[in-house]
């Protein structure tokens, strides 16, 4: 994603301000899923309450159409990622965080799904890279550090 407001933001997320960081966080959100306009925001809300609801093949309905639709939408492929991981469904999930970072290198949440993933495959080695790597955009994330821990132990 091409945007020259992203940078100071990613520079915010190492302050030792807590509300600098979290102020950065929303704002990348905020840049992230309005990337394609109110067109792709309201699809994306749309599958967000299909999710909410239940309605799963309704929900990835919508984000496999808006991916195919605009392929270089970044949270669209975010999106779906995060419904494919809640199915459980996690070799699906982490292609689409893959593809996140892709087209987003500095996307903290795709790393995180990305880390999730592979904890939950049970590759704890590669779900700590993940989060260390997640942790270079967003050194303050305590889950992150909480998760390279918890899959540390899980080696031992």
């Amino acid at each position: 994603m091409d945007n020259p407001a992203i940078e100071p933001l990613l520079n915010d997320l190492k302050n030792s301000d807590e509300s600098v960081r979290e102020q950065a966080t929303q704002e990348l959100w905020r840049l992230w899923f309005q990337q394609k306009g109110a067109y792709g925001l309201d699809l994306l809300k749309q599958s967000q309450i299909l999710l909410e609801s239940g309605q799963l093949e309704a929900a990835e309905s919508i984000l496999s159409d808006l991916v195919q639709d605009q392929p270089d939408f970044s949270e669209a492929w975010n999106r779906r990622a995060v419904l494919y991981y809640l199915q459980g469904e996690y070799y699906k999930a982490l292609a689409d965080c893959q593809q996140v970072i892709r087209l987003n290198p500095s996307h903290f949440g795709a790393l995180h799904g990305m880390g999730l993933c592979l904890a939950a495959l049970a590759d704890y080695r590669s779900a700590i890279q993940t989060f260390r790597r997640a942790l270079t955009i967003q050194p303050y994330a305590l889950e992150n550090q909480r998760l390279i821990l918890e899959c540390t132990a899980r080696l031992s």
